[in-house]
């Protein structure tokens, strides 16, 4: 085992003397104790276990499952990656399978043999220990490549790949797509996987009244204009050696446009007020959600400086077109959100997840992040509901994609891509869960996902 610590082993048992034997036969692992489905759930939101082991039978209702099932139901909600080990009795097949489709990690026939309950408590811990190792080089990788863009859509992915390969050279790059798809996170991804050791630098064209702008972007001397009390530099002159964003490019006013052109041309800059020219190597992201060639067609964009900016255009999707990421961008919104309120149990109810499907997100992953950011704060309970979203909740899904093909194989394959894809959002990444949403085996999601090239 690794040297950061692993959390502990819960162990659910209601007869107090099988407790203590099975306390005493794992005393290797750091253990904590429940006898019912309440203490269970207290347990386990107080120290997160990494595996569990449970008897089935629980009171109030001990001759009976159902009980047990409420239980691994719960503790498989607030974790999906904990692995619990069912304890039945030798005639209860049925049950213990059930318990594996519902996401247990394996089971065991009553009386259970302490050095194979060992063993197997031991390899449970081992492949808790590697699968979060996993998710932690998989955040990482992430993070240092595109700034935690996180997306499992074909799409978003291939634009990924293209921001990766051009991040190594200098070329201009213009982003395209709605208020709130991700642009300047992208832009920041970008200058993050390139060589530029200077700063990132945003600035938002639109936000700034057009008689300061110039000197925002170019800085002034001391004396250019009235209240010039000094020189200041300005953001290209900031980003020397880095990457610097014009956001809302297109609403530039013409006279920028043109200074803006020559430094592109001759990667030189002069301050207002100043006659000294000053050299700056940055990368120019430009972006905006306006449509630059009919603003070309209507004299309000110059077409030169557009080419100088388009050496590579990115057409970043709206998130109501992105397969799948809805869900899997509330998960992770919940998780990071939750944790900043110190309530790490939330998660998101069945009809939140119907009405985040069913929304089309104008305001795309900016206004996710509102919502979900809103529902952390206000949500009751441990669930976050569609009200709590402030978002009504869908009884079916509306609106089936038109086919733009007839083809039986290509819309077989989109029709499980889609299907596939839903699952494991909805199952926030647990291949246990989403096989189980699908009505499949493991082996046979790893088949499809390893076909469809779903990662």
């Amino acid at each position: 085992m690794s040297a950061e610590k692993l959390p502990p082993l819960l162990i659910v048992e209601d007869d107090s003397a099988l407790q203590k034997q099975l306390k005493w036969s794992l005393d290797r692992f750091e253990s904590v104790l429940a006898d019912d489905v309440a203490s269970a759930v207290l347990q386990f939101r107080r120290h997160s276990p990494a595996v569990v082991t449970m008897d089935l039978g629980l009171p109030p209702d001990a001759d009976s499952v159902s009980e047990g099932f409420k239980c691994l139901e719960k503790l498989i909600e607030l974790d999906p990656g904990v692995k619990v080990i069912v304890l039945t009795g030798q005639n209860d097949q049925a049950n213990a399978l059930r318990a594996i489709r519902m996401g247990a990690y394996d089971f065991m026939a009553k009386p259970v043999d302490p050095d194979v309950l060992g063993l197997t408590v031991e390899r449970a811990f081992r492949l808790y220990e590697l699968q979060r190792e996993n998710r932690r080089l998989l955040m990482a990788q992430q993070s240092d490549a595109l700034g935690g863009v996180i997306s499992r859509d074909p799409g978003m992915q291939r634009i990924c790949r293209t921001i990766e390969k051009v991040a190594q050279t200098d070329a201009t790059v213009l982003l395209l797509g709605e208020s709130g798809t991700g642009k300047e996170l992208l832009a920041q991804g970008l200058h993050d996987a390139s060589k530029r050791k200077g700063r990132f630098v945003a600035i938002n064209c639109a936000a700034i009244p057009e008689n300061l702008l110039e000197t925002e972007l170019f800085g002034h001397e001391k004396g250019a204009f009235t209240g010039a009390s000094k020189t200041t530099v300005g953001k290209i002159e900031t980003a020397h050696g880095g990457t610097l964003m014009l956001d809302e490019i297109g609403d530039l006013p013409m006279s920028l446009q043109a200074k803006l052109l020559r430094f592109l041309q001759e990667r030189v800059i002069e301050r207002v007020g100043g006659r000294q020219e000053i050299a700056i190597d940055v990368r120019i992201v430009g972006a905006t959600h306006q449509d630059l060639k009919k603003h070309i067609a209507e004299g309000r964009f110059r077409e030169d400086l557009y080419y100088r900016l388009a050496e590579i255009v990115v057409d970043i999707p709206p998130l109501r077109e992105r397969m799948g990421d809805a869900v899997l961008l509330a998960h992770a919104f919940l998780r990071r959100f939750a944790a900043e309120q110190r309530r790490p149990a939330l998660v998101l109810a069945e009809d939140a997840i119907r009405a985040i499907e069913a929304h089309a997100w104008p305001g795309n992953v900016r206004e996710m992040q509102n919502l979900i950011k809103r529902a952390s704060i206000m949500a009751d309970g441990d669930r976050v509901t569609a009200d709590d979203l402030g978002l009504r909740a869908a009884d079916a899904q509306g609106g089936a994609e038109a086919l733009s093909s007839l083809d039986l194989r290509t819309v077989r394959e989109r029709a499980e891509r889609q299907a596939v894809v839903a699952a494991l959002a909805r199952a926030d990444g647990s291949i246990v869960k989403a096989a189980e949403l699908l009505g499949v085996s493991r082996p046979t999601l790893y088949d499809l996902m390893s076909r469809l090239q779903i990662k």
